[in-house]
């Protein structure tokens, strides 16, 4: 598990292609590997991945068919800069949200703007991800636990302020550029729940449904 909040900006060094996988070495930067150790967790620009060797300067990984099918890993190139998150301990600080590193889907970069010294981006979640995210919920965004700011169907808000522009890659993000969404694993979780094997889980959540399990009451008889 993860928080979102980013640790370092990394870099890929080296991509080495072997059939359907990849093996991924990455430049850690400043991210501290002390307490690092072979089978451990770093998130990727939001992915989950197991480091198999510490050559010092970073890390490599065994990226699956099945990730670079579902996440941005496989648009990376030598060079591209990634966000950097080891993964939570027991008495890591939760200042962001819980993140599991298991991508949901790939959202895309709609708008930029200034805004004061912040940046307003308008994005744009797959259709089948929408119903999970909420004005003033959270989502992960790269690796990098966001607030939403508004949401209009399957696009949402996020103002991003300098110091999270700086510190991750939301300072590279323009229009068109694809990313690797996680919504609120708790909405994920809650949803499940309710549906059980009542329902296909693409209807969503209904009124209904939540009165059906005990969770709202049923219309006032007049």
């Amino acid at each position: 598990m993860f928080t979102g909040i980013i640790q370092a900006v990394g870099e890929v060094g080296a991509l080495e292609h072997r059939g359907v996988d990849v093996r991924l070495r990455v430049r850690t930067g400043k991210l501290d590997l002390e307490t690092v150790a072979i089978g451990d967790s770093i998130a990727t620009s939001g992915v989950c991945l197991t480091a198999v060797e510490l050559p010092g300067d970073g890390f490599v990984a065994d990226v699956s068919g099945e990730t670079l099918a579902c996440t941005t890993i496989g648009n990376l190139a030598v060079g591209d800069r990634v966000n950097l998150e080891k993964a939570l301990t027991p008495v890591t600080p939760l200042g962001g949200h819980l993140v599991s590193g298991h991508v949901d889907g790939i959202g895309e970069v709609l708008s930029r703007r200034e805004d004061g010294r912040s940046v307003r981006f308008r994005m744009r979640a797959p259709d089948a991800l929408a119903r999970y995210i909420a004005a003033k919920g959270s989502v992960c965004v790269d690796g990098i636990s966001l607030t939403v700011n508004a949401v209009e169907g399957a696009e949402f808000e996020l103002n991003i302020v300098p110091h999270t522009l700086v510190e991750t890659t939301m300072g590279e993000f323009q229009p068109g550029r694809p990313f690797n969404l996680e919504v609120d694993i708790i909405a994920r979780y809650l949803e499940r729940l309710l549906l059980g094997g009542q329902a296909d889980p693409g209807t969503g959540v209904s009124m209904d449904l939540l009165q059906r399990c005990g969770f709202a009451g049923g219309a006032e008889q007049a």
